[in-house]
């Protein structure tokens, strides 16, 4: 016996299912959300000694090769955080016996993943958060192309040089068919002693003005995405990314009296001019005996500071550079052309938005810094770097 099944019946049994599985799937979205967000290691975390920072062309036209990397990506590195080795891949073991314990990964989209050329290349363009506007042109910006931007970025930070390239040539063979490596930075942090700041190649203290990172109010002030921000950046951080060159060898024929000058504090203690200590208060205010400022109104600390920025503070976590020798053309007297050294900075800084950090800093820095005369901005790139809820893979809200 056959019974017959009405078009009403058929079409009120599958609204029904349909209703089921919508409040269903609602009900796991928000188990979803509800989820705490995790932020990206290497951003908040102690500078590990070495860094290897790469950044990636997208060369596939697929969204959903895009996606596999990315969960290649996440699984490799929450394999290589906790001590195992990247699925699916044979190690190439140069790094055997090394001690692989202190590692970080940190991963990053840049503005032209959302769109190129005018081409929404993966639907992603109406999802780029505010905070990722291109950067401005800054005075003396001299860029250069194969040494900036990139869609995808990747931090590569460990105890030893060798495994942070390993990190990034692990990161590299994944992406294979999928993305192009497109530029790279090594750089190095020497310690000087627990609780020591680190110097730079200009023999000072780098890094001695930062957000509190123990701050929890500070960093969701400074460093963190805002709760208004697309939800997809939520616990996440925007970075700026910039290839200093330092022109060492014009520097060490200063004084270091005009080196102090220049920087804003004094080279053995790092403290402020006139002032005994490395953390004490800057000296903005102070004048000296004939009425002018002791710290030069464009000395590097000062336009630096976030008294002279409106209360602005970005996360610095830069690293020295050295590429070997150079044939170099030093921008100010006695403009010297010659085979120099090849070092600067890798200056990393995270922050909530870099048009209220970054930016906002370095505009009259560029114009304004007496350190200009040594340093020259070469490279670089914006990225966002989102955070991350258990079991998703990063970027995961983006691009699902």
């Amino acid at each position: 016996m056959v019974t017959k099944i009405s078009r009403r019946f058929l079409l009120e049994a599958s609204l029904g299912a349909s209703l089921s599985a919508f409040i269903a799937g609602r009900a796991l979205a928000g188990s979803v959300q509800a989820l705490p967000v995790m932020h990206q290691p290497g951003i908040e975390t102690p500078q590990q000694p070495f860094v290897y920072f790469i950044t990636f062309d997208v060369v596939t036209e697929e969204k959903s090769a895009l996606i596999a990397l990315m969960k290649r990506w996440t699984n490799a590195a929450d394999a290589l955080m906790a001590g195992r080795a990247a699925p699916g891949l044979v190690d190439s073991e140069e790094t055997e016996g090394l001690n692989q314990n202190d590692i970080t990964l940190t991963f990053g989209f840049g503005p032209t993943l959302f769109s190129k050329d005018g081409k929404d290349r993966f639907g992603l363009a109406a999802r780029r958060p505010a905070p990722l506007a291109d950067l401005p042109r800054f005075t003396g910006d001299q860029l250069v192309a194969a040494r900036t931007g990139g869609d995808l970025c990747v931090q590569c930070c460990a105890d030893d040089p060798q495994t942070a390239l390993h990190l990034a040539r692990i990161v590299s063979r994944l992406a294979y068919g999928v993305a192009d490596a497109r530029w790279a930075q090594s750089g190095f942090l020497p310690s000087f002693g627990k609780g020591k700041t680190a110097r730079n190649l200009m023999g000072f203290k780098d890094g001695t003005i930062n957000p509190d990172i123990h701050n929890e109010k500070i960093k969701e002030q400074f460093v963190w995405a805002a709760p208004d921000d697309e939800q997809w950046m939520q616990g996440g951080s925007y970075l700026v990314a910039r290839l200093i060159r330092v022109a060492v060898e014009h520097w060490d024929r200063m004084n270091v009296p005009f080196q102090e000058q220049t920087m804003g504090r004094q080279k053995a203690s790092g403290a402020p001019i006139g002032g005994r200590k490395e953390f004490e208060p800057l000296s903005l205010k102070q004048m000296d005996h004939d009425g002018n400022p002791i710290t030069a109104q464009n000395a590097h600390s000062r336009l630096a500071a976030p008294e002279e920025n409106g209360g602005a503070q970005i996360l610095r976590r830069a690293y020295s550079y050295e590429n070997g020798l150079s044939v170099i053309a030093e921008r100010w007297p006695p403009w010297r052309q010659a085979n120099e050294f090849d070092t600067g900075l890798l200056f990393l800084a995270y922050q909530r938005d870099p048009r209220t950090g970054f930016t906002k800093i370095f505009e009259r820095m560029a114009k304004f810094d007496m350190m200009n005369q040594f340093t020259t901005h070469i490279g670089g790139g914006l990225f966002a770097c989102p955070g991350r809820r258990k079991g998703q893979y990063i970027g995961e809200e983006l691009l699902s």
